[in-house]
């Protein structure tokens, strides 16, 4: 099991067409794409996320707390056996400052023990701390599955400060049904094709060259939160069926 565990800063920008176009040759010259970016490609994210039954953690979110978590299941890849290897993500947002704690598990795993299942046994300490953490989480919130929610990801790298990374998401795609990551990639989207979401993470403050780029192309950040763009619209809509951001079904991978 692997494991991984940081904290950052994260902000949000919701780009046009245009916006993308410009910014994309800036960054070009100053980052790199990631390693997940093979060939310089997009590459795919599937997640799961848990609420409660009355959606207690997003309301809280949408509240705009100085504390915050979220719980999701996240893959690479659409899994096709239950030995896939997935990661369990417990997300905690304090005062800004973003902490992720995450877990490799095969995904029948990760299902056992998000219904309420002992975390797996592991010899890895880390791991072990992690999964305790969740199964703290667990305790005290009876989560079950509520939304899903894939995308494109475009992500690069900070040639002189690795820890900045810049990452475009697109064909953001969400569902209330067939909550299962095995089930592949369909719903409906959540923002028009056109537009990015872009987020900025880093340790510390922006690079000069970024910041004066952004004030140049009027790309001001906002509040955006995928879980929650989705439960708002699911909300003023009264169900899931009626939830469409663009009159268009999404594809099914």
């Amino acid at each position: 099991m692997a494991i991984a565990t940081f904290q950052r800063y994260e902000k949000k920008y919701l780009l046009n067409l245009t916006q993308y176009q410009a910014l994309l040759p800036v960054l070009e010259q100053h980052m790199t794409p990631d390693i997940y970016c093979k060939n310089g490609e997009e590459y795919e994210i599937y997640g799961l996320y848990y609420d409660t039954e009355n959606s207690d953690l997003i309301r809280h979110s949408l509240s705009h707390p100085y504390y915050k978590e979220k719980l999701r299941v996240r893959s690479y890849r659409i899994p096709r056996s239950p030995e896939e290897p997935v990661f369990v993500e417990l997300k905690k947002k304090i005062g800004g400052i973003t902490a992720k704690r995450r877990a490799q598990l095969p995904l029948q795993e990760a299902y056992r023990m998000l219904a309420g299942g002992a975390p797996p046994v592991t010899s890895d300490y880390l791991t072990k701390e992690v999964l305790g953490e969740i199964a703290c989480f667990l305790t005290a919130h009876p989560v079950r599955p509520a939304v899903y929610i894939s995308y494109q990801r475009l992500a690069f790298t900070g040639r002189d400060d690795p820890a900045l990374r810049v990452t475009f998401d697109r064909d953001i795609c969400t569902r209330r049904e067939r909550l299962l990551l095995e089930a592949g990639s369909f719903g409906s989207l959540l923002i028009p094709e056109e537009e990015r979401l872009m987020e900025i993470k880093t340790t510390g403050a922006l690079p000069l060259w970024l910041a004066q780029e952004l004030s140049a192309q009027k790309i001001y950040s906002r509040g955006f939160s995928k879980y929650g763009t989705e439960f708002q619209k699911w909300m003023r809509t009264g169900s899931a069926s009626a939830m469409e951001a663009t009159d268009k079904p999404w594809r099914l991978s």
